[in-house]
């Protein structure tokens, strides 16, 4: 059997490569759908407090166990919590913004060591 060539080697590493990114991307897409629905929950619960009357009590849930809790410090909380992850889905949309170029510059070298590939197999082929 012939040992591959360094074109062979070439492609090997560029689909692994692709392959890498893909599930680099596909992490960080979960990772935004999940920042997403926690977003969405945060702002219902926002919604709730804009609702609720001035005498009405909130109770935050530590463990099994639920302990009243000071309507500003809990507004406050829910606000901090919702400004951090608005920060971290700009900071993911980013990095899939990255993630897409990357993985659109790799096809394209996939592509292109496959044509180059093809063409030495093809003009191996016609001289023996």
């Amino acid at each position: 059997m012939a040992s591959k060539s360094t074109l062979e080697q070439q492609l090997e590493k560029a689909v692994k490569e692709y392959q890498d990114i893909q599930r680099d991307f596909t992490k960080t897409v979960t990772s935004r759908q999940q920042l997403e629905s926690q977003k969405q929950e945060n702002e219902a619960i926002q919604q709730e407090f804009k609702e609720l009357k001035d005498d009405s009590v909130i109770y935050k849930m530590i463990g099994p166990v639920l302990v009243k809790q000071d309507r500003a410090d809990a507004t406050q909380n829910v606000d901090k919590r919702l400004e951090y992850i608005n920060g971290e889905i700009k900071r993911i949309e980013k990095l899939i913004k990255d993630l897409e170029e990357k993985q659109e510059k790799k096809k394209n070298e996939v592509a292109t060591l496959q044509l180059q590939f093809q063409q030495q197999k093809q003009a191996a082929a016609t001289k023996a």
